[in-house]
Parts: structure tokens; C-alpha cells; sequence
């Protein structure tokens, strides 16, 4: 089955039922390694580790009384998985839980894993919080290229953008101008990206090109985080390099993929958008 013949059969863009009762099988797997398969690349192949973090702020579900309890939660799915989740079966999913009643928090959260590790294809990390410990706002440490004075032409991906200089450097750049679209829908998915490296320096007015080249282009998360991945990798060389994404919300989730070649996980940073 062909990539875009999985995309036609999930629930995006569909017409879906609203399931209030717990149903694990509203989950919808799509397989990491179709997008790269496409291009003749091996996924086991990829020089990066990683992890995507959603964080849901519409969880809920009844105590055996009736009485319903609101949380948050965190969800860490590793990079490593066989399956992203499509987003829009993860929010069914949720709702699921709307008024089926359990006993514990606990229970719900040992619910949580097993369903989604089983349909990832691989451990995901649950946390589960009261609204009154959300956490606080953060930023990106580092320096904003945004407020280059520059014309722009190129709204699909475009790794030629991307060069470096002579000098060896270590340092992390970011931009709020990060712009996707779902592949399904082609609605707007809006991220402020984070980008450290070591290495020959990268050149700003270029990277800024290249990230606001992604504006009509058509993607999930993860892959669009993992495609900046490899075209830094491959046309800039690094000795370091860590990306991290860090989506608005939609329905009620937000996903933050984060790749390395050193690291397997990051901070779960909440920015003022999210």
C-alpha cells in the first residue's frame, strides 16, 4: 500500500464519528520509514536519535462514581518507534475516554501506555498533571535570525539555500517563521524551531531562506523536522546538530519533534504559543 493510499484511510479529512467511550482501536499508525522509503533511504540508516512530545490539554474521564476528573499529559514517543500516531486518531482516542469511567489515575495512565506503545511500535513516556502544575512559559536561548531584512521567492523546500562560511563555530539559532501544511488537509501547522549545532558556520540569510521554503509545503511534523534534519546533515556538515520543533496546538495537542545525533531526548519547553 502506497503512501498516500494510508493517508486516504486515516481519519484525517474524514467525516469520524465522536466516541465518548474507550475505544484503543480509534489509533492510527503510519509507519516511519514510508517517507523515507520514497526516496530510496533506509529509516534504520539515519544518523539521528530523537523523541516527539505531545502534550494533550483535553484529557478527562469519570471516576466509578461519575464524577469526571480533568488532567494534562505529556506524551513521549521515541524517534526509534516503528510508528508516528496520526494526530487526529490520537484526539479521537482521547475523547474516548470522555465518560468511561475508572478507577484510579493511575489506571488511566497504565491505559495510556499500553495503548499507545502498542501502536507506536515502541516505548512512549506518559506524565499526567493537574492544570493547576502546567508549566510555565519558556523561550529558545540562542539568537532569533527572523529580523533579516530580506526577499524571499521560495515557499517549497529548498536544501540549495542552505551554505556555510570558514569559521568554526558552536551555537544555537531559531526562527518563529516555521510554516507546514498537513499532507491530508492542508491546513496550517505554525512551530518556532530551534537549531544547535558545531560546525562550519551556517549562513543565516540562507538558513532563513530554507526554513520559510517550508510555507506550502506538505507534511507531518516529524517529518518535516526530520527533513531539516538531513539537509543541515547533508549540506552543512556539522560535527553536532539538534533540531527541536515546537508546534502550536491543534485539537487540543501540540507535537514537538526533536532530533540529534547525540541525543535522545530534550526538555519538554512550552512556548508562548503553545
Amino acid at each position: 500500500m502506497s503512501d498516500k493510499e494510508i493517508l486516504n484511510q486515516s481519519p484525517l479529512g474524514q467525516d469520524t464519528q465522536y466516541v465518548n467511550t474507550y475505544d484503543p482501536e480509534l489509533l492510527y499508525p503510519i509507519a516511519r520509514d514510508l517517507n523515507w522509503k520514497e526516496r530510496g533511504v533506509e529509516r534504520k540508516e539515519l544518523p539521528f536519535k530523537g523523541v516527539d512530545i505531545w502534550n494533550a490539554y483535553e484529557l478527562s474521564w469519570l471516576t466509578q462514581r461519575g464524577k469526571p476528573e480533568v488532567r494534562l499529559a505529556e506524551f513521549r514517543v521515541f524517534a526509534d518507534s516503528e510508528n508516528i500516531i496520526e494526530s487526529k486518531s490520537f484526539k479521537l482516542y482521547l475523547n474516548s475516554f470522555n465518560l468511561s469511567r475508572f478507577d484510579s489515575e493511575s489506571d488511566v495512565k497504565a491505559r495510556l501506555i499500553e495503548d499507545l506503545s502498542k501502536a507506536a511500535g515502541g516505548r512512549v513516556d506518559v506524565r499526567i498533571y493537574h492544570p493547576d502544575q502546567a508549566p510555565e512559559f519558556g523561550q529558545f536561548t540562542g539568537f532569533c535570525i527572523d529580523n533579516q531584512d530580506i526577499e524571499i521567492e521560495q515557499y517549497t523546500p529548498a536544501p540549495e539555500l542552505l551554505k556555510t562560511g570558514e569559521d568554526e563555530v558552536e551555537e544555537v539559532l531559531f526562527s518563529h517563521l516555521l510554516k507546514s501544511n498537513c499532507p491530508v488537509t492542508g491546513q496550517p501547522d505554525w512551530a518556532t524551531v530551534g537549531i544547535s549545532y558545531s560546525g562550519k558556520e551556517i549562513d543565516r540569510e540562507g538558513l532563513l531562506r530554507y526554513i520559510i521554503s517550508y510555507r506550502e509545503h506538505g507534511d507531518f511534523h516529524e517529518q518535516c523536522v526530520e527533513k531539516i534534519y538531513m539537509d543541515l546533515w547533508e549540506r552543512c556538515k556539522p560535527d553536532s546538530l539538534n533540531v527541536y520543533a515546537r508546534y502550536v496546538r491543534r485539537g487540543g495537542l501540540d507535537i514537538n519533534p526533536f532530533r540529534s545525533n547525540e541525543m535522545e531526548d530534550i526538555d519538554n519547553l512550552r512556548l508562548s504559543r503553545q
